[in-house]
């Protein structure tokens, strides 16, 4: 099983939460910084930043992620988290949602290959592609 693990800017716990909404996901693990033994302390001012999160999607999928301390942090590129969805209304919705206050790079539409399909960029800087396939595809 392949799971992603996504860094953020200091924005995972809100993005883990927008997700949670959007995708239906459960939040199993937000562990800060400052949960971390007193061996291993937190940067000075990094204490709230999130060292791990967590999250079950209804599918079976888990999504993973942390804030990078800022000498870390990389832009998301060369990649997407793909998501698959049956029914285009639903998948239409959770694409709305994602894209809202990101960018939308391919609107969400039918295509030769799907009943409807979407790529954004969203409000975090995650690049998100949501497909509702064709039959037989």
């Amino acid at each position: 099983m392949l799971n992603p693990y996504l860094f953020y800017q200091d924005t995972c716990e809100a993005a883990f939460n927008h997700y949670a909404k959007v995708l239906g996901g459960k939040i199993d693990a937000m562990m800060r910084a400052s949960d971390a033994p007193p061996e291993m302390p937190a940067s000075p001012g990094r204490e709230k930043m999130i060292m791990h999160a967590r999250m079950s999607l209804p599918d079976g999928s888990v999504l993973m992620g942390s804030d990078a301390p800022p000498e870390h942090f990389h832009k998301p590129q060369g990649f997407s988290i793909s998501i698959t969805v049956k029914d285009p209304a639903d998948g239409e919705r959770k694409f709305n949602a994602l894209a809202d206050g990101g960018s939308v790079t391919m609107p969400f539409s039918k295509t030769f290959w799907a009943k409807g399909f979407g790529m954004c960029v969203d409000k975090f800087g995650i690049p998100w592609m949501v497909n509702c396939p064709a039959e037989g595809m």
